[in-house]
């Protein structure tokens, strides 16, 4: 019966989001080659499984960057940020105040940050139409803003620093904090 009903689904949204052939992961989970919200979300780094640790994938050593973060009192914080996390992420497991209110789904500008060289900025992935509606939201904007969301840990980003705008644009109650995952 489950399985009928994923693949009732699957159909339905193949034809409403012409996405083409949708799949169902081994661990359940809806596969879709499209663009948009999943596309974004195709980057992003999930926590290590003790499935994956039984399969030695937990035993390699991680490839990781240096990221340097520049807070909005001038303060400088150096990270070490896995390859293919996002740096939302990654400051929110570093104890960064960088917001990120919509939990990385690209409906706000609250992970703005700016990258303060424009050689790592050149070195990044063309923002989409949506990241760059969400930029024009944001507090304090500069010519290499990013969503902190968007921007994935890369090799050729290491040492890349990263200010925080003095500010943010929120719609969320005054003092919400938002717990990460």
């Amino acid at each position: 019966m489950f399985k009928s009903n994923l693949s009732h689904f699957s159909s339905l949204l193949r034809q409403r989001l012409s996405i083409g052939q949708v799949t169902i992961s081994k661990r359940g989970y809806l596969q879709a080659p499209c663009s948009g919200y999943i596309q974004t979300m195709k980057h992003r780094r999930l926590s290590t499984s003790a499935a994956d640790n039984a399969q030695g994938k937990g035993d390699k050593q991680e490839k990781k960057i240096s990221v340097i973060f520049i807070d909005k009192d001038g303060e400088e914080k150096k990270i070490q940020v896995p390859i293919g996390m996002n740096i939302l992420e990654a400051a929110h497991e570093n104890d960064i105040e960088l917001e990120g209110a919509c939990e990385a789904s690209l409906a706000c500008s609250t992970c703005h940050v700016i990258v303060m060289d424009v050689n790592y900025y050149n070195k990044l992935e063309d923002p989409t139409d949506e990241e760059n509606d969400m930029l024009d939201l944001a507090f304090g904007l500069t010519e290499t803003s990013r969503l902190g969301c968007q921007v994935i840990a890369q090799p050729e980003l290491d040492g890349i620093r990263l200010a925080l705008p003095s500010a943010t644009r929120n719609f969320a109650v005054d003092g919400y904090v938002p717990k990460p995952h």
